[in-house]
């Protein structure tokens, strides 16, 4: 097969992973970074050029972009879409696993575990927002923000209501969470591929520190999941309509509840801690899947 990498930096990690696995597999990759591909979209005539040429002939693309450019890399895996090459993770879905409110409001409609969730962007009533979501402490987030950036943890109920009153300031808009205090600054990274979770890991934030990403000091450990942590994930990834997810979860009182769904989860963490070849996983979904889904889209009209 020849297979498009979506990726803006071919050393990364993950990048490197995915064209080996998928070389030793007798593929063919190119990478192409998204931002440099400009489209022709006409009436029976759709394209993606790149670097002066014109981008065809792929059997399928594995998105790998980068919350900033979300809406253009969407709009690039969309036309690839539309010429009829198969996707690892649709469009749809990336938007859907991108956007934290429209994430969390698809995980409540399928009655996924979450942590009651307040959004809001000019409240009137500081104080009612909180009690729709319960007393502090309380995690408050940007909806923009990524890697654990724009998040704030407010411990009495005044610091909730001065952070709240300080991101309205910014003309933002923002989720209030339940603080799941018994997770102890702990999180589980579900990777999940079709319909199983293929390697898990736990992630344990930095002492003084509530956020448990790797990048800001948080420790990877291997974990073994639950039954029903297994059937969180994967009903996750499922509402997403994600086909490869990293889906992070905590440990309740109430049982599993999910943080957020990732639809371009990093292999190094958990192919390091988890000693499992995540990416020959993903290569040989694509393979399982990329063909009957062109035959099935030939059939259409």
């Amino acid at each position: 097969m020849k297979i498009a990498l979506l990726s803006r930096n071919a050393k990364l990690y993950s990048s490197r992973r995915l064209i080996e696995a998928a070389k030793a597999r007798g593929h063919s990759v190119q990478v192409i970074d998204v931002l440099r591909c400009y489209m022709k979209i006409a009436p029976n005539c759709t394209e993606i050029h790149y670097r002066g040429k014109k981008l065809e002939g792929f059997d399928a693309v594995i998105p790998r972009i980068g919350a900033s450019v979300t809406f253009y890399g969407a709009a690039v895996v969309r036309q690839f879409e539309m010429m009829g090459t198969y996707s690892l993770n649709e469009s749809v879905a990336i938007t859907r696993a991108r956007d934290k409110l429209r994430a969390h409001q698809l995980l409540a409609r399928h009655g996924i575990g979450m942590p009651v969730t307040g959004f809001a962007h000019s409240p009137d009533d500081t104080g009612d927002l909180m009690k729709v979501v319960g007393p502090a402490p309380l995690v408050i987030k940007l909806i923009e923000g990524t890697q654990g950036q724009g998040v704030v943890l407010a411990e009495t109920d005044p610091a909730a209501a001065s952070v709240i009153d300080a991101f309205r300031g910014l003309d933002a808009h923002f989720l209030v969470q339940r603080f799941i205090a018994e997770a102890k600054g702990a999180d589980i990274r579900c990777f999940v591929i079709g319909k199983k979770v293929v390697a898990t890991m736990m992630r344990q934030a930095k002492v003084g520190e509530f956020r448990s990403n790797l990048h800001r000091g948080g420790t990877a450990l291997p974990v073994q999941i639950t039954p029903e942590e297994r059937r969180t994930a994967l009903a996750a990834a499922r509402a997403m309509g994600l086909n490869v997810a990293g889906v992070d979860l905590l440990r309740s009182a109430d049982g599993p509840v999910v943080m957020e769904v990732n639809s371009s989860p990093g292999l190094e963490g958990i192919e390091g801690v988890s000693k499992v070849d995540v990416a020959t996983q993903i290569i040989e979904f694509i393979e399982n899947n990329a063909r009957p889904w062109r035959t099935r889209t030939r059939g259409r009209g």
